[in-house]
């Protein structure tokens, strides 16, 4: 909904209220014997009734809004501003009594405001001012401060109007900036899970072959760092609608001890892990990231063993090694050298799910994992 749609329902019952005032006034001013043409004045009133219900759509959002309607409605007032003397007696108007539409024409000003800003506003409002120093026939007291009232009002309304819709256009892109981000770096861990494990795994073994491997896996390699440069420098794709939750939650085990091998041991409670279905498989991705950086980094002899543990608010996963551990400072540089393993396959998927990720590492001693994701 825009932020400026509250201001045309409180504009719409304005003008049913300020009409259903300036014919209360008109009637006490009838009773007092004010009018010398009250006639003339009913006539008036009953016009201005007549379009005020009739146009209440206009009112109801800017689309609707068209300057030919705010042409037409800015004229009734004014008209019925002009045509107070006429219908007045001349005691009436040396009193400073109330025009035939009253504070009716304020509603009429403010919905320049809203449609046009203070511009609109200001040119609109002076021009009450205008017939209504036209109808008194001098410029007094309380017209000055009448007119004044009403200018200010309509420009800080307008100009409050433009503020909004200037911080609702900056918040619409922000959101589409961030929705297209999340894109990038979901399409970045989906293509390090695969696409640059596979092209690693084929520069690696490629060397250790050597002859026309060896080309091939420098050709991988070359391959790899153009990817990696592309997910994480290049253009944004346009963003994905949120994954759909089906009904009911999933149990988490049977996903992480479908991970278990020769050298993976999964150690899960006897009963079911219970979390939402897209949680559970972008958990199980990051737990197989972290697989994958062992089997990478710790060696093809390392074991790794995963506890997954369900705490009252918050399910843990821990993926540990026996590997050598990780060298001090070796996760800034890898993340500066666009290796997304644990920068965007393991934290950003907890990140987007609104868990955290810890790294614990000592040299020589292997390192863990830890992954908690709030129930």
């Amino acid at each position: 909904m825009s932020v400026e749609q509250p201001l045309w329902r409180a504009l719409t019952a304005y003008r049913l209220l300020t009409l259903a005032y300036a014919i209360s006034l008109f009637g006490i001013g009838w009773s007092e014997h004010e009018y010398q043409r009250p006639w003339g004045g009913v006539v008036y009133l009953s016009v201005l009734a007549v379009w005020t219900l009739a146009t209440l759509g206009q009112v109801s959002s800017a689309q609707r809004c068209t300057k030919r309607f705010l042409a037409a409605d800015i004229t009734l007032a004014l008209a019925g501003i002009l045509l107070t003397p006429a219908v007045a007696t001349h005691e009436h108007i040396l009193d400073g009594g109330p025009t035939l539409p009253s504070i009716w024409t304020a509603g009429s000003v403010l919905a320049f405001a809203i449609k046009g800003g203070w511009r609109w506003a200001a040119v609109t409002s002076a021009l009450v001012g205008i017939a209504n120093v036209i109808e008194r026939g001098a410029l007094s007291r309380d017209t000055v401060h009448n007119v004044l009232l009403v200018w200010i009002a309509s420009i800080a309304i307008g100009y409050v109007v433009e503020v909004a819709r200037t911080s609702e256009r900056v918040l619409a892109r922000a959101l589409r900036i961030e929705a297209a981000t999340r894109e990038r770096e979901r399409l970045a861990r989906d293509i390090h899970d695969g696409v640059l494990q596979v092209l690693a795994m084929v520069q690696r073994r490629g060397t250790e072959i050597g002859g026309e491997a060896e080309a091939l896996g420098r050709m991988a390699g070359e391959q790899e760092v153009a990817l990696r440069a592309l997910v994480t420098d290049n253009a944004v794709p346009a963003p994905r609608d949120a994954p759909d939750e089906p009904v009911g939650p999933v149990d988490l085990r049977p996903l992480l001890t479908s991970l278990t091998a020769a050298r993976v041991t999964v150690s899960a409670p006897g009963t079911p892990v219970l979390v939402g279905p897209y949680a559970a498989t972008e958990l199980a991705a990051a737990v197989g990231a972290a697989l994958d950086n062992v089997r990478r980094h710790a060696g093809d002899g390392a074991h790794a063993w995963i506890l997954l543990e369900d705490e009252p608010d918050a399910v843990l996963v821990s993926v540990r090694d026996d590997g050598p551990g990780i060298p001090e400072g070796r996760l800034a540089d890898a993340e500066k050298e666009g290796r997304l393993g644990i920068a965007q396959s393991i934290r950003g998927r907890l990140h987007d799910l609104g868990g955290t990720v810890e790294v614990v590492s000592v040299p020589g001693q292997g390192a863990e994992v830890e992954m908690r994701l709030r129930k």
